[in-house]
């Protein structure tokens, strides 16, 4: 059956053809040749080539496998001196098939020694204004003397050669281990642990000054081994400080010898609770295990006062068992407040939990732990089920850092309790961001060491959407009518960096420590995009399968970038490549304008330009049956047109329809009355949907959606026909603002009027 788009290809074909800014003639000179610049090219060159390890749809192959590393520690923590020791024995598995000559361990405490180059890796200046905490850090103290001090690498009791250059030690063993055999040997080691708030750090302790305690929140504190893997050989890429850490799954047995009035959370599950717990913190404990609904105290704040005036001289150990994770981490102190409660996460148990000293109060005791068991659920939803039995925020000033089931964070109110919405929101966010980590890299196990946005930039895009379904969850925190603010993640929040100076902007491919700006090229930025892709170009029910795929496909295993990009567009049937190649290859921005709109009328005039257009064709007005279009100012034109139907205008194209189409066919054809030409141009690089709103003067409007594959012959100018009905009043280029168009001055027809600062200061001034 003949339809309407057979009449408007008339149009199209013998008219619009001809007024299109896209109609150019073929320069008759020679060209210079070209090669393929096309956005929507496709993306072999910038991919590893798919193998048995990895496959084309982003799966795992047949061939896959990963190493793993369990310890065996032993730690004591001095709490007066702040140094803490440790004797760990490493079992490492080499499920790789190639036979392995060394091995490499990360000494990433490294970091912290004296004549550590990290210390010196950036350029630095003598600054016109500067706080005195700052110049006193930067030209009065001394180096803090942090680092390794490696006491015995030893096999069997026989001791092993090693080498350290600089975060990392390559252990020379006597024989290669082989494909499939394991290799046990042991490190003894000690450290001084550093202030983290005086001395800026991921691990450390913070100094009480009115109590003289110390809170510790400690990580990276025993030799850990590196990753060997099919992608890197062996990631022995030293620790510079941004890029964060790369490492391999295994089982722990951990005893941490601490003062005996320290109350304790760690990765894994506490084995001799009894023994470290008193009575009522175990009656509390089990209270804790049924209550769903809001935190149990186990250990007060009435109770953690008391405790930061005794200072025990005696100790207790406890011990820590974690199976198939990749770090360990613990936080301990006198001074804590200990809640806990739990949370059905699909149908399992996990407890929510928060550490946090009185100064915490009052806004960790009321949030912390409901933003936890919210976390859990949020990102256990949109990925896989949380699969340890509990997730654990530490309440630590200045912080923000994740290690599998324990995190740490910030967020403090003043002396007197009081805090901001800023401050509130702020420990919300960092909490939701930091137990979020435990999906990753935590468990989608992504190298950190290469590509930060991996585990930063998802995770900030899960973090999210879980900020909106905390909102939802937990009304009474928000304002009324307000949704949850986010300070990542929205389209309209990246793009002061998108559209800032490209001197300091990165690919997001880049190694985070080749940034200029870490924060918004491996958090904000990918986030935005990931966000964009679920609300914009995929839409939430392709994306979410898709996202939910690559989760599943990855757990406790180690994805690269391609993994990641194949996976999203095997499950969910799109074409991505354009967009991985703009948004993650390039630092190219989004702008997309109107550059003209031309309102026509149909008539059977022949025109000047339909006349050259048919010479063109080698015929003529007379041998053919054309229909013209003309605008309000040409001279074929006249104000009677404004007042008749299309088929009044043109009685060729009444005749055509009375030929062609029969009674009941015409009462269904539509019959526009006018025919907009709008000129859409694309200044910026990157190439998006086009999303336009158009309203009629009889004020109604709709939302048309223009595929993202318009711009694939074209990507500067493509013009569009709107037939309608009804009088145009003004076009809208992305009226949501959901594609982080960088100049939004260019977005309106008719342009809007502008006016900066100084010229509405004028107007005011008028008479």
């Amino acid at each position: 059956m003949k339809r309407l788009n057979m009449l408007c290809s008339v149009f199209l074909m013998f008219v619009f053809a001809g007024v299109s800014a896209q109609d150019t003639e073929q320069e008759e000179t020679r060209q210079e040749g070209h090669t393929n610049q096309n956005k929507f090219r496709q993306m072999y060159q910038e991919m590893a080539t798919p193998n048995q390890y990895r496959t084309a749809s982003g799966a795992p192959g047949p061939a896959y496998y990963q190493n793993e590393a369990d310890y065996k520690m032993d730690i004591v923590l001095d709490d007066k001196n702040s140094v803490l020791t440790g004797e760990e024995t490493i079992t490492y598995h080499n499920n790789s098939p190639e036979n392995l000559e060394y091995l490499w361990v990360q000494l990433d405490q490294n970091i912290r020694k004296k004549d550590a180059p990290a210390l010196q890796k950036d350029g630095d200046g003598m600054s016109p204004v500067n706080t005195p905490a700052r110049f006193a850090s930067n030209y009065m103290q001394e180096a803090f003397d942090g680092g390794f001090n490696i006491k015995e690498v030893s096999k069997d009791g026989a001791a092993l050669k090693y080498t350290i250059h600089q975060t990392m030690m390559r252990i020379d063993m006597a024989q290669p281990l082989k494909s499939g055999e394991s290799y046990t040997f042991k490190i003894n080691w000690s450290y001084n642990v550093n202030n983290h708030v005086t001395n800026r750090a991921r691990s450390g302790y913070e100094f009480f000054d009115k109590d003289g305690n110390k809170a510790y929140v400690i990580a990276q504190f025993f030799p850990r081994m590196a990753v060997y893997n099919d992608v890197e050989g062996w990631q022995n890429y030293q620790f510079w400080g941004n890029g964060e850490f790369a490492l391999p799954f295994g089982d722990y047995e951990v005893n941490i010898t601490v003062p005996a009035d320290h109350v304790m959370e760690a990765t894994g599950e506490l084995q001799n609770r009894k023994d470290v717990y008193s009575k009522d913190m175990m009656k509390r404990y089990e209270q804790a295990k049924k209550s769903y609904d809001k935190p149990v105290m186990i250990v007060t704040q009435e109770e953690a006062e008391a405790a930061e005036k005794g200072f025990s001289n005696k100790t207790k150990t406890w011990t820590y068992k974690a199976d198939m994770v990749r770090d360990f981490a613990f936080s301990t102190s006198r001074k804590f407040i200990l809640d806990m409660m739990a949370v059905d996460v699909m149908g399992k148990d996990v407890m929510a939990v928060s550490l946090y000293p009185k100064e915490g109060n009052p806004l960790w005791e009321e949030w912390s732990t409901k933003v936890v068991a919210s976390t859990l659920k949020s990102y256990s939803e949109h990925t896989f089920q949380y699969p340890y039995h509990k997730a654990v925020s530490v309440h630590a000033k200045n912080q923000g850092m994740e290690y599998p089931m324990i995190c740490w964070n910030y967020g403090r109110p003043d002396e007197e309790g009081n805090y901001s919405d800023r401050t509130k929101f702020g420990m919300m966010s960092v909490i939701i961001h930091e137990v979020g980590h435990n999906f990753f890299p935590m468990i989608v196990n992504s190298d950190e060491r290469q590509w930060g946005w991996m585990d930063e930039g998802i995770n900030t895009f899960v973090q999210y959407v879980a900020e909106q379904e905390f909102a939802e969850a937990y009304p009474e925190a928000i304002a009324p009518n307000s949704k949850y603010p986010s300070r990542r993640g929205e389209p309209s929040k990246i793009v002061p960096y998108m559209k800032g100076n490209q001197d300091y902007i990165s690919p997001i491919m880049s190694n985070p420590e080749q940034v200029h700006q870490l924060g918004n090229n491996a958090y904000g930025k990918p986030a935005t995009a990931l966000n964009i892709l679920r609300e914009t170009v995929m839409g939430r029910e392709l994306f979410d399968y898709a996202f939910a795929t690559y989760s599943h496909r990855w757990m406790f295993k180690h994805p690269t970038p391609e993994d990641f990009f194949r996976t999203m567009e095997d499950a969910s049937s799109i074409d991505l490549d354009w967009f991985w190649r703009g948004w993650f290859y390039t630092t190219d921005n989004v702008d997309i304008g109107i550059k003209e709109v031309n309102k026509y009328y149909v008539t059977d005039t022949p025109t000047k330009a339909g006349k050259e257009m048919l010479k063109r064709y080698g015929t003529t007005p007379e041998e053919t049956k054309a229909l013209y279009v003309v605008t309000e100012d040409d001279e074929e034109f006249s104000e009677d047109m404004k007042n008749k139907s299309l088929t009044e205008n043109s009685e060729t194209l009444q005749a055509y329809l009375m030929d062609n189409f029969s009674e009941e066919e015409r009462k269904n054809l539509k019959a526009p009355k006018y025919f907009y030409q709008v000129v859409f141009e694309k200044p910026g690089g990157l190439v998006m949907p086009l999303i336009i709103e158009v309203a009629y003067a009889d004020g109604t409007s709709e939302k048309i959606t223009y595929p993202v594959q318009i711009w694939r012959k074209n990507d500067k100018v493509i013009s569009k026909v709107i037939p309608s009905n009804k009088e145009i009043k003004s076009i809208t280029v992305d009226p949501d603002l959901e594609t982080a168009d960088v100049d939004v001055n260019n977005n309106s027809w008719p342009k809007n009027e502008n006016k900066d600062e100084f010229e509405e200061f004028k107007d005011s001034t008028q008479d």
